[in-house]
């Protein structure tokens, strides 16, 4: 992936599904991200509007920074929006 004009990469690790609650939780274990931050997390979750419906999913990060001037993952919140509109254009194609 590219972020803010430099390649990335990032190894992750399904940490946890929550079938009940319809989320998953991936860990980075290797990659760019690292550098920067000590620890990082995403969790994705899904809130169906109706049965048989579309879902609301919403992504929240948890990370740590390695140090106190390292940016806020903005590239990586800007990359989450990019790839839910493509998997929302992917099932809204007919």
């Amino acid at each position: 992936m590219f972020m803010d004009g430099v390649h990335k990469v990032a190894k992750e690790l399904v940490e946890d599904i929550d079938d009940a609650n319809f989320s998953t939780t991936f860990k980075v274990i290797e990659g760019n991200l690292l550098k920067e931050y000590k620890e990082f997390k995403i969790v994705v979750k899904a809130t169906p509007k109706s049965e048989n419906s579309t879902s609301l999913i919403h992504w929240t990060m948890e990370y740590e920074k390695l140090k106190e001037d390292v940016p806020e993952p903005f590239s990586v919140l800007k990359f989450l929006v990019h790839l839910s509109k493509d998997i929302d254009d992917h099932h809204t194609k007919k």
